[in-house]
């Protein structure tokens, strides 16, 4: 019986069965969540990029010399030859002795231990200091570079590098033992 008929015999629509429910339409749940779990998904790489960053600075650097290590200086630091040069009307910021803030004509002594790696700092130009030459700042792959670039420099006797995870933050030192 494939219909069934009302009394009048016309087909009745209801006979087929019950009919389908009506399509749900989508709501906006579903974009809502997507871009909250891309959001979170974000702030937690950010937050790990962020951590792994700031525990970098802790690293010490890399570096080696392409030569004997001196010995710790024992003697009195001397006065450098532009300490009788007027003094400037401002005052000058606090030196730092962290070799990353050296110029070319400056001094470095290595206070690390013997055949070990070298612990640079900035000071006097005194017997057994280093004068850095030259300063090439920008990415160094490590010893190889290093020496190649320095190189080519006239009189150098040794060479430092310092290498991070941020090339901006890389250079090479090349030294003169005095």
């Amino acid at each position: 019986m494939p219909y069934a008929s009302q009394s009048d015999g016309v087909p009745s629509p209801y006979a087929e069965g019950p009919a389908p429910p009506p399509r749900r339409r989508r709501g906006r749940a579903a974009p809502v969540v997507a871009v909250l779990a891309t959001v979170a998904l974000l702030v937690l790489v950010g937050g790990a990029a962020v951590l792994y960053l700031l525990d970098q600075d802790d690293r010490t650097p890399v570096a080696t010399p392409s030569g004997p290590a001196p010995a710790a200086r024992t003697d009195p630091p001397e006065a450098p030859a532009s300490a009788t040069a007027a003094a400037p009307s401002t005052p000058a910021p606090e030196s730092s002795t962290d070799p990353r803030f050296v110029k070319a004509g400056q001094c470095v002594r290595n206070d690390g231990p013997a055949g070990g790696k070298p612990k640079l700092l900035i000071s006097d130009c005194a017997p057994q200091s280093y004068e850095v030459l030259r300063r090439i700042d920008g990415a160094t792959s490590g010893e190889k570079d290093a020496a190649a670039k320095c190189a080519k420099v006239d009189g150098y006797t040794n060479w430092y590098f310092f290498d991070s995870e941020l090339d901006t933050l890389d250079f090479v030192l090349c030294l003169k033992q005095r």
